[in-house]
C-alpha cells in the first residue's frame, strides 16, 4: 500500500476555513485510492481541530529544526510526501530530499501568497497592481517551492495562467485542482427567497483580506440599511478580535456574530452574501459555500476570480465601486425574480468548474504518471534541481545552525 506523508503548516480545521475543507477533500481522494495517510504538523494543536483518526489518519506531532523528523521519516519511507503551503516545503523539504529521495514531493499551494501579498500592498497605496510588486522576497521564496517540487497543486485557473506567463512556470510542475464537492459532507437545505432573511458575511478574522472586507462593509452599511431599514448584515468568523467586536451595532442591524458552527447552514438561511474582497489570491470559500446552498452573492472581481469563466454569469453581481456595491446588494435582496434569476446561474458553475469526478480524474492520472517517471520528470526540470542544489543547501545550514544552537542551550 503506498504511503502518504502530508506535512501541514496547522492542523485541518475545516470548520474554521476553506484551506481546512480543500485539505480534507485531498486527504479522503487518497484515502480512497487506497492508500495509507499520515498528517504531521509542528502546529500546536487546537480546540477546533478535527480528530482524523476519525478518518483513519494517523497524527503526528513533529519538530522544525529538528533531525528528528529525518529519523521519522527514513523509518516511514513515504511513496509521496505533500507539503501544505511553500514554508513547509522550504522547512522539510531538503530532509524529504536527503532521507527519501524517490518520494514524490506535492506542494499544495492553497493560494499564492505573493500574489496576494501584492495586491494588499497595491491597496495599502491606493494604486494599480504593478510588474514590480512581484520581485519581492515572499514571490522569490514562493515560485522557488514550486520549482523544487514535483507537482504543485494550483486552486485558481488564475494563478494557474500567471504562473506559467508571469513566472515561466513549466505547465508539467503544475496541477489545476479547485475546490471539491466532498460527497462525505452534507450541504444545508436550499430554502426559498421568502423563508430567507438578511444579509450574510463570513471569514476566518486572522486572514487579512476578509478583515479589510469587514472594515469595508461597515463603511457602506449605512446607505444599505436607508434602503433596506430591516434587513441585517450577520457577520461570522473564526478567532474574533476585540477590535471586531468593537464594531457590533444592534441599532444598525450590524452584527458580529463570532465563529459559525456550521458554516453553510447560516449561509443556507440567508437570502444574499456579501463579499467585497479588494485583495487575496485563491478562490475563495465563502462563495463556494454559498453556491452550494444556492445562496446568491454580490463581491468584486477578485472575489469571483477563478470560480467563472465565459459565458458564464455570476449568481449574483460582481460590483466595483461603493455605490455599485451597495445598489446590486439592495437590489439582490429585495428583487425576487433577480434573486432567482442568479440561482439559475449556480448549477452551470458547479458543474464545470468544481466537477470532483473529473478535478481527481485529473490528479489521478498524474500521480500514476510520476508514480512510473519520477526521474523522467526531474529531469526535465533543470531550475527545479539547480534550486535544490544551491538554495536548499543554505535552507539546511541554516536549520542544523539552529539545530546545533538549540541542543547546546538543554
Amino acid at each position: 500500500m503506498p504511503t502518504l506523508l502530508v506535512i501541514g503548516y496547522v492542523w485541518p480545521e475545516p470548520s474554521s476555513s476553506a484551506a481546512g475543507r480543500h485539505m480534507m477533500s485531498l486527504l479522503r481522494f487518497f484515502k480512497r485510492q487506497q492508500w495509507q495517510v499520515v498528517f504531521a504538523s509542528p502546529a500546536k494543536t487546537t480546540d477546533f481541530m478535527l480528530d482524523l483518526s476519525r478518518e483513519d489518519i494517523e497524527s503526528v506531532a513533529i519538530e522544525l529544526n529538528s533531525s528528528s523528523f529525518n529519523r521519522y521519516i527514513e523509518r516511514l519511507q513515504p511513496t509521496a510526501v505533500m507539503f501544505d503551503r511553500f514554508m513547509m516545503e522550504e522547512q522539510f523539504g531538503w530532509r524529504v530530499a536527503e532521507s527519501c529521495p524517490n518520494a514524490i514531493r506535492i506542494l499544495d499551494t492553497e493560494d499564492l501568497q505573493c500574489l496576494r501579498q501584492a495586491r494588499h500592498q497595491a491597496v495599502k497605496q491606493q494604486r494599480p497592481l504593478r510588474q514590480s510588486d512581484f520581485n519581492s522576497e515572499l514571490a522569490l521564496r514562493e515560485i522557488a517551492a514550486i520549482f523544487r517540487s514535483d507537482l504543485s497543486l494550483i486552486i485558481s485557473s488564475y494563478e494557474h495562467r500567471l504562473l506559467q506567463q508571469q513566472f515561466n512556470v513549466d505547465e508539467s510542475l503544475l496541477l489545476h485542482c479547485p475546490f471539491l464537492i466532498d460527497p462525505l459532507v452534507p450541504i444545508a437545505e436550499s430554502l426559498p427567497y421568502g423563508e430567507r432573511q438578511h444579509f450574510v458575511a463570513i471569514g476566518n478574522f486572522r486572514h487579512a483580506p476578509n478583515w479589510d472586507s469587514v472594515l469595508y462593509l461597515k463603511r457602506i452599511w449605512p446607505e444599505i440599511r436607508k434602503q433596506l431599514p430591516n434587513a441585517e448584515l450577520h457577520i461570522y468568523g473564526a478567532y474574533t478580535p476585540p477590535k471586531a467586536t468593537a464594531l457590533h451595532d444592534a441599532n444598525m442591524g450590524f452584527l458580529i456574530k463570532d465563529r459559525a458552527d456550521d458554516a453553510t447552514e447560516v449561509i443556507a438561511n440567508a437570502r444574499v452574501l456579501l463579499a467585497p474582497l479588494r485583495f487575496g489570491a485563491g478562490i475563495k470559500g465563502k462563495l463556494f459555500d454559498a453556491m452550494l446552498t444556492r445562496t446568491p452573492s454580490v463581491t468584486s472581481d477578485i472575489g469571483a476570480e477563478g470560480m467563472t469563466i465565459e459565458p458564464m454569469a455570476w449568481p449574483g453581481a460582481i460590483s466595483e465601486g461603493d455605490d455599485a456595491f451597495v445598489e446590486d446588494a439592495v437590489n439582490l435582496y429585495s428583487n425576487e425574480l433577480l434573486w432567482h434569476q442568479a440561482q439559475q446561474n449556480i448549477a452551470p458553475i458547479l458543474s464545470t468548474l468544481f466537477n470532483a469526478e473529473s478535478i481527481e480524474a485529473r490528479l489521478q492520472h498524474r500521480m500514476d504518471y510520476l508514480l512510473m517517471h519520477l526521474n523522467e520528470h526531474r529531469q526535465g526540470n533543470f531550475i527545479g534541481a539547480m534550486l535544490q542544489h544551491h538554495s536548499m543547501k543554505s535552507t539546511e545550514f541554516m536549520s542544523r545552525w539552529i539545530e546545533a544552537k538549540s541542543r547546546s542551550a538543554e
